[in-house]
């Protein structure tokens, strides 16, 4: 079963040289400022890159952020972080807000920002892999994976580093704790539409697939609700997809109760189950077609034309009419006012993330390398310090054709 998941774009940072002149004044330091500016460089053109694959971006990233640890990690108990925590000026954009950068002198923002589109590169990759038509069980189970990594990601920077920073997050910011909240549960819900995905697939019972569906569905009205207070101009579309998304899986959820409603020869709450299934998938229709006009960032698509969508539409109307035949002919039930009440609580299937740490400090940090780093020799007049209105360049992230009959294109 394809999937179809809303990406925002990725952050834009400014280059880093970590050409520290005068101030590294051994060859060991030397080597490690170098490798920093390489694996920078190395990790940001990975992001935009197709074949990439996980296995290389977490070599790519345990080799920078193990570096990186260098400018934050004191190396000794003398003091609680490293030296060189504010020598270097780092430069980000929002995934919402456009490209107007945000700077701090400080690595701690340089390894939660990066770390964050680290977290966005899982989801991205999660969501090619997702659209493909015929995606193998193997491939299933990567885009699961990759969803709770970036979870766990998501959740250990709010959690462990973003308190550490010394300048407040701005609100709307990516690092603000509503976004990185709706991120989370995204991931979650996105992962949670995969395993549902494999138990309609399995022919699981119908009681399971509803329970899943409805807590995906309150997952993504949760996630919706955590944006509310933001800027429309800058979340609108965004909430577009997590509200269809949830009126999406409430019609499964109304769709698959009645399936177990009929199984218990309760006929009439059956199709009162299927014509709320079917109210929930209008909604969701029209949704997908005021997500398409909702200007903002994030995915070009047409969802209500992508299989997935197709698919559910076609499986409602086809039990609501059985659902109806039966009663005609068998049950002569009384089709209920009030829509059944779900209280469904999925034992199974829940998704979790999974737990992050960023890399050890990397070997080649020594006290010899720390102590070859002399700030005195820094310049007074620090005139390569960025300009903090100054335009950052966008990643040139690849467009991503639909696949056959998905209707829709993934970033």
């Amino acid at each position: 079963m394809t999937h179809w998941f809303h990406r925002n774009p990725l952050k834009a940072t400014a280059p880093v040289s970590f050409n520290f002149y005068g101030v590294a004044t051994t060859p060991a330091a030397t080597k490690v400022c170098n490798d920093l500016r390489l694996s920078r460089t190395r990790l940001l053109e990975l992001f935009t890159d197709l074949s990439c694959n996980p296995e290389m971006m977490k070599n790519a990233t345990d080799l920078y952020f193990s570096l990186l640890q260098g400018f934050i990690l004191s190396l000794d108990d003398s003091s609680q972080e490293s030296k060189l925590r504010y020598i270097q000026n780092f430069k980000w954009t929002d995934t919402l807000q456009g490209q107007v950068p945000s700077a701090q002198q400080d690595a701690v923002f340089e390894l939660v920002s990066m770390g964050f589109n680290v977290a966005l590169w899982y989801t991205k990759y999660a969501s090619r892999l997702a659209g493909k038509e015929d995606i193998t069980e193997d491939e299933a189970k990567d885009v699961h994976r990759s969803l709770k990594i970036a979870a766990g990601i998501f959740k250990h920077l709010k959690e462990s580093h973003i308190p550490k920073l010394i300048t407040p997050v701005e609100k709307g910011r990516d690092l603000e704790a509503r976004l990185i909240d709706s991120y989370i549960i995204q991931c979650q819900a996105e992962a949670q539409e995969v395993t549902i995905a494999r138990a309609i697939e399995l022919k699981h019972n119908p009681g399971l697939i509803a329970a899943l569906a409805y807590e995906t569905a309150n997952f993504y009205q949760k996630a919706d609700q955590t944006l509310s207070s933001l800027d429309p101009t800058y979340a609108g579309k965004w909430r577009k997809y997590l509200n269809l998304k949830s009126c999406f899986y409430m019609a499964y959820a109304y769709c698959y109760h009645g399936q177990t409603l009929l199984a218990s020869d309760k006929c009439g709450e059956a199709i009162r189950s299927l014509q709320e299934s079917e109210k929930f998938f209008a909604k969701a229709e029209a949704l997908c077609k005021e997500y398409g006009e909702t200007k903002g960032p994030g995915t070009t698509a047409k969802p209500s034309g992508h299989l997935f969508f197709r698919k559910l539409g076609s499986l409602v109307k086809n039990t609501l009419e059985k659902c109806q035949r039966e009663n005609g002919f068998i049950y002569f039930q009384k089709v209920p006012a009030e829509a059944p009440q779900l209280e469904l609580k999925a034992n199974y299937g829940l998704v979790e993330p999974v737990p992050f740490e960023f890399p050890a400090l990397n070997a080649h940090w020594t006290p010899e390398t720390l102590a070859a780093f002399d700030l005195t020799k820094r310049p007074k007049d620090d005139t390569a310090k960025p300009k903090p209105d100054e335009e950052v360049k966008p990643l040139k992230e690849p467009d991503i054709k639909p696949q056959k009959d998905s209707g829709c294109q993934i970033s």
